[in-house]
């Protein structure tokens, strides 16, 4: 009994350290993919518009940001926000890179996720925010990416 005790106890820490603080978002998409193959990950790409797109902020806020997607993307995924704000500044350098990043993935659409294999092909996407993810959660995006995973 105890050990059952002890083992929650440590699930629940786990779980509750893995939080959006946790995660890494960085902008540099040659990186992440670098690091994907080095680390046999995938890319996961965030085209965002993160101060004036609301439903792109309910998808940071309602599920990127969730212990469960936390703990799944620090095991499973590089991430980068590819994000064009209207009211925060960005180098020009990062402009450019984002809009060539949204060129080459043919983003029309924010929210825009994007799961990038390790060669770089797309393996999964999802353009505009799905309302069924808030009912659903975090478990229903890892449930895609993990759908598009599997062989067929």
């Amino acid at each position: 009994m105890l050990k059952k005790l002890m083992l929650g106890l440590m699930g629940a820490l786990v779980l509750g350290r893995a939080g959006a603080a946790d995660l890494n978002w960085p902008a540099d998409f040659p990186q992440a993919l670098a690091q994907a193959k080095a680390e046999k990950k995938w890319v996961f790409l965030d085209f965002t518009g993160s101060d004036w797109c609301e439903p792109c902020q309910l998808l940071a806020g309602k599920i990127l940001s969730r212990p469960e997607f936390v703990a799944y993307a620090i095991t499973n995924l590089e991430l980068v926000e590819v994000d064009f704000p209207m009211k925060k500044s960005q180098p020009e350098a990062l402009k450019a890179a984002n809009k060539a990043l949204a060129e080459k993935f043919n983003v029309e659409a924010y929210p825009t996720l994007i799961a990038v294999k390790p060669d770089g092909t797309v393996a999964w996407r999802m353009d505009g925010f799905l309302p069924s993810l808030l009912t659903d959660g975090p478990k229903a995006l890892i449930a895609q990416i993990e759908g598009a995973r599997k062989p067929n």
